[in-house]
């Protein structure tokens, strides 16, 4: 596992965070906004009620055209199938348009309505509203309510935060235990070295084109019951499973160039194809040049965590590297030692790959979504793991994979359930009086109690170095790294471990406490002497299971008298 105890401090911070122990667990939820067909402006219809689904405009990209036989089709609904919750939040919101007599049009945009066509429940609702900024209309539904004896469950409004691609102000309301996002319609003007726009009201047309992706174009029309398409292809492209970007994609990435990422990540979600002008304009040197100047590295970092959290982890990283983006993405900090070979990214896109059929092989279950996603990065930055960088004051600060060279030393004696000489390693000189017959248990416990419940992504790691010194080469990748081999020695070692009964030895309760050391030892106050017999209680512990509080006391004070007579 990549350095269990110490964070890799490569620039792209957020990824770098989580090969640290302490992982982030700020929740992301990225809202997408997107639009349709041109629609004549339609008068709001006085009916209270919202219908269970909603019928698309005729448009002649709804059927695959001949021309397209060769493309593979997306399964799109051709109704889109309102839940009961969101049924009552829409008559809430045409309601209070009825009630104040407003000439309001309401869109559901971008990311809604791309899921729901394809038959994916989303709860990330987000209105955009043609005439009103999201403030003003928020306090209409809220005065609506309060005379039919109704209350919003919650009320927020979200200051505009550029540099967290949060452009506007945006006010929330909470309905029926959903909370609703609502925001003005805007056109988008940027200047040549921001990615930060300056924002004013526009079209539902103006809206569209200035979005991502042409699949996160699509508006639903809660006033009309409609689906509009302003682009004009986004419904041809989701049903084609085709990544496009509404503008030229040159002009869309430096203008935003955090846009390449996200052509990615919806690439690989949803497996669509990307447009090949879209991947030139990805690769070329100006694009890649302004993602490394106008994206801060907790931007990229927030994209490349949705993409290895994602459901295609291996397929978005292998656009990465086709893209030539892995060291703009992965950027190393200056004097790294030893030197990265400029082809390392295609060993941590094997080793990528690997690891997520591994963990296929060895069943999902085993592990959790932390545990899946530390795998993923482990295994991403497995060829740095001799890497090591110096900081301003000149030390030392990166030696990763440490956890990993003390597993590999334990996996064959894990493996033949007997204890070898353990010499590759060196563990410390409070093992040196562990029993022979004892130190495989001990070990193996103190490194458990280490990396705590990580140890099966440990394990699963050190599987693909096994054994020791094995190197990824084009001869292991073309043998598919032999992972039928490495399943049955990850199962062979967990299941040793279990025998063991060290699953979760990290919660083990050390029998004695500093102060009965203190008493043994004879000593008024604590210090290093306290904290090492602390060590070798603890060893004793281990390496008897079965043993008491009492037992453990003898030992120390007949191993402590020895001691003495011998100085």
């Amino acid at each position: 596992m990549l350095s269990l105890n110490n964070a890799i401090k490569l620039k792209a911070k957020a990824p770098l965070l989580l090969h640290s122990f302490t992982l982030p667990t700020t929740k992301i939820t990225l809202v997408f906004r997107s639009v349709s067909t041109p629609l004549n402006e339609t008068a709001l219809s006085l009916n209270t009620t919202t219908p269970n689904t909603i019928p698309f405009l005729p448009s002649p990209f709804l059927s695959c055209r001949a021309a397209m036989t060769t493309a593979a089709c997306v399964q799109v609904k051709e109704q889109i199938e309102l839940t009961e919750t969101e049924k009552k939040i829409f008559d809430r919101l045409l309601n209070t348009l009825r009630h104040f007599n407003l000439q309001t049009q309401l869109r559901v945009a971008g990311g809604w309505v791309r899921d729901k066509l394809l038959g994916k429940e989303c709860y990330d609702i987000d209105i955009a509203l043609d005439n009103m900024l999201g403030s003003e209309f928020v306090d209409k539904v809220q005065e609506y309510l309060s005379t039919t004896g109704e209350v919003a469950q919650g009320l927020a409004v979200i200051p505009s935060n550029p540099e967290q691609s949060k452009h506007l102000e945006t006010a929330r309301m909470r309905l029926f235990d959903l909370w609703i996002d609502f925001v003005n319609l805007r056109c988008e003007d940027y200047s040549e070295n921001s990615r930060i726009p300056t924002m004013k009201f526009g079209t539902a047309e103006d809206d569209a084109y200035r979005r991502d992706l042409t699949i996160n174009s699509l508006f639903y029309n809660i006033n009309t019951n409609l689906v509009e398409d302003f682009t004009k292809r986004g419904l041809e492209d989701l049903k084609f499973g085709r990544i496009v970007t509404p503008l030229p994609p040159k002009a869309t990435f430096l203008d935003d160039p955090l846009r390449v990422l996200r052509a990615i990540r919806f690439g690989a979600r949803f497996d669509f194809t990307l447009d090949e002008e879209l991947k030139k304009a990805a690769a070329c040197d100006d694009v890649k040049t302004a993602l490394a100047a106008k994206i801060s590295r907790e931007r990229i970092g927030t994209e490349i965590d949705l993409m290895i959290s994602g459901n295609q982890p291996v397929k978005a990283i292998d656009y990465v590297c086709d893209l030539t983006l892995f060291w703009v993405v992965f950027s190393l900090p200056p004097k790294v030692e030893p030197a990265v070979s400029e082809e390392c990214y295609r060993l941590s896109a094997a080793y990528l790959g690997a690891s997520w059929k591994l963990i296929q092989l060895i069943g999902c279950s085993n592990f959790g979504d932390e545990q899946r996603r530390l795998c993923l990065y482990s295994a991403l930055f497995l060829p740095l793991r001799s890497a090591a960088y110096k900081d301003r004051k000149d030390k030392k600060v990166m030696n990763i994979h440490k956890s990993l060279e003390k597993f590999l030393s334990l996996i064959p004696s894990l493996l033949s359930n007997e204890d070898i000489q353990l010499t590759e390693v060196d563990w410390g000189r409070e093992f040196d009086d562990v029993p022979f017959t004892s130190k495989l248990r001990v070990l193996t416990g103190f490194l458990l109690r280490e990396i705590k419940d990580f140890w099966r992504v440990a394990l699963l790691i050190s599987t693909l170095l096994y054994p020791t010194g094995t190197e990824c080469s084009q001869d292991i990748i073309d043998k598919h790294f032999q992972l039928d081999k490495r399943k049955n020695i990850f199962v062979s070692v967990d299941n040793a471990i279990v025998k063991l009964g060290l699953e979760e030895v990290w919660d083990l309760k050390p029998l004695v406490n500093g102060k009965d050391i203190m008493n043994v030892l004879q000593l008024k106050v604590g210090g290093p002497l306290v904290r090492e017999w602390q060590q070798k209680a603890l060893s004793w512990q281990l390496a008897h299971p079965s043993g008491t509080a009492e037992e453990c006391l003898d030992w120390m004070k007949e191993t402590h008298s020895k001691r003495i007579k011998m100085e």
